[in-house]
């Protein structure tokens, strides 16, 4: 997924095994409940319905900048807060949750914008998709069609749930927000300095051992001996 969108999934994969060290429970438990629950309803869909994650994350990295890329690199690398099953439970109440997006909010509005407020659009857009209702099967072309209300339980995120809300009565588009934006100018050429000082470093790093490789092959007496073998056969 490139390299800039493989070190940020490290690191957060580095922070999901923080909390799961801290908590004893890996993240995303609510929705291996909600699989496992619904292996219990006869006919019951599972239907996973967010957003593809390398878009989430190619989308989150272009709206960075150079400077905010390694501002949120260099937290993410330093993390080591403790976290307590306590601080679980308060998280669970919306006003502090509210208060946490805000701030995450002033720090990074453009990552809040992708990674929080695009996908409130797309998890509604896929629950109101799955909430239209159902059309019964007719007998013949002339029977009127008949519908049912689709039963429908969305497991989301807390901090998804006021977007869901207030998007949910909105005419929803998601082609824009699935597009992958082209790398800009900087981009490019910090890619391209950092790929020529990655393998210029290589090279030079296998350039100074096959010197020294062959200064010390040469040094010894056996290849001395053979070196001198072959330039007394002309003579």
């Amino acid at each position: 997924n490139g390299v800039m969108s493989g070190l940020m999934q490290m690191l957060l994969l580095k922070v999901s095994a923080h909390i799961t060290e801290q908590l004893g429970m890996a993240p995303g438990g609510e929705f291996r409940e909600a699989f496992k629950e619904a292996s219990k309803v006869p006919f019951c869909k599972f239907h996973l319905g967010d957003r593809p994650i390398p878009v989430t994350f190619k989308r989150a990295i272009a709206a960075l900048s150079f400077w905010q890329k390694v501002k949120l690199g260099w937290g993410l690398c330093f993390l080591s807060d403790p976290i307590s099953k306590d601080d679980v439970e308060k998280c669970k109440q919306k006003d502090l949750l509210e208060q946490m997006m805000a701030e995450m909010i002033g720090e990074f509005p453009d990552l809040h914008r992708t990674i929080v407020s695009e996908r409130d659009i797309y998890l509604t857009y896929m629950l109101k998709q799955a909430a239209k209702q159902i059309e019964l099967p007719r007998a013949s072309e002339n029977e009127p069609r008949k519908y049912i209300p689709a039963v429908v339980v969305g497991v989301v995120g807390m901090g998804h749930v006021p977007g869901i809300e207030k998007n949910w009565n909105s005419d929803l588009k998601i082609q824009e927000i699935m597009s992958v934006p082209p790398p800009s100018t900087s981009s490019k050429i910090f890619k391209f300095v950092l790929k020529a000082t990655v393998f210029g470093l290589l090279g030079y790093g296998c350039y100074r051992i096959g010197h020294r490789t062959v200064q010390f092959v040469l040094s010894m007496p056996a290849a001395q001996s053979y070196l001198q073998r072959l330039t007394e056969v002309p003579q």
